[in-house]
């Protein structure tokens, strides 16, 4: 395998990107990113300072002000924000409603993008968001897309959520996860597509534990493009 390999993995919600990213980085020795958890923290901020959801000007401000780090730990990935442990806080259902509106202002994309980038300057990173390949790491060694059903990504939020001890309704996630698919390929700045040299995985029908093990052999076999089922 390449030593400086770089790895960009997008898809919708519920897709499974995170957990695939975080065995990608255990199996591999790779630095893991997760993007995705940049935007639910400022959205966390936006909903705690009670910001204007349409007030682009504050939320940017607001984004360029904010202290957020991550671990980067595949088996222990924690996201602090201006020193305070939110891990669990930017996973709330309130947040994952809104955090759509806040990552489509296309000013607030910039900022977490140069961020972004600057953590994967050194190489030997795994990142997953929903415009990795395209914008962010449009030179990764590999690209991947990953998707499932509206109603199977539903489930596996569901599941995860009542394990946490969240009381939702699968019918209600499967309108917000088909919401939300809507806003981010619809949205003008970076939207929601598969990088043209991305290879396409639909995992309705499989674990998330065989997707990875169908990319580590993808990427063992050198393949870097095309649709994998």
């Amino acid at each position: 395998m390449i030593d400086n390999m770089s790895i960009a993995i997008d898809g919708p919600a519920g897709a499974g990107k995170s957990t695939v990213a975080r065995l990608l980085a255990e199996k591999l020795g790779l630095l893991y990113i997760d993007t995705g958890a940049m935007y639910r923290t400022l959205t966390l901020s936006v909903l705690r300072e009670q910001l204007d959801l349409s007030d682009e000007d504050r939320i940017t401000k607001l984004a360029g002000a904010l202290n957020i780090k991550l671990s980067n730990q595949p088996l222990d990935n924690k996201v602090f924000l201006n020193g305070e442990d939110v891990t669990e806080a930017i996973r709330q259902p309130e947040v994952s409603r809104n955090v759509a509106l806040i990552a489509r202002m296309p000013a607030v994309r910039q900022i977490m993008v140069n961020i972004q980038q600057s953590l994967a300057e050194k190489g030997k990173v795994v990142m997953e968001g929903r415009d990795i390949g395209n914008k962010v790491l449009p030179g990764a060694t590999y690209k991947f897309f990953l998707t499932a059903s509206p109603e199977e990504r539903a489930k596996r939020r569901y599941r995860e959520l009542i394990e946490k001890g969240y009381e939702v309704s699968l019918n209600d996630l499967v309108r917000d996860i088909t919401e939300r698919d809507n806003t981010d390929r619809t949205r003008l700045t970076d939207p929601l597509i598969p990088a043209p040299d991305a290879i396409i995985i639909d995992s309705t029908n499989m674990s998330l534990v065989e997707v990875t093990n169908n990319i580590i052999k993808l990427i063992a076999a050198g393949n870097n493009g095309g649709t994998s089922e």
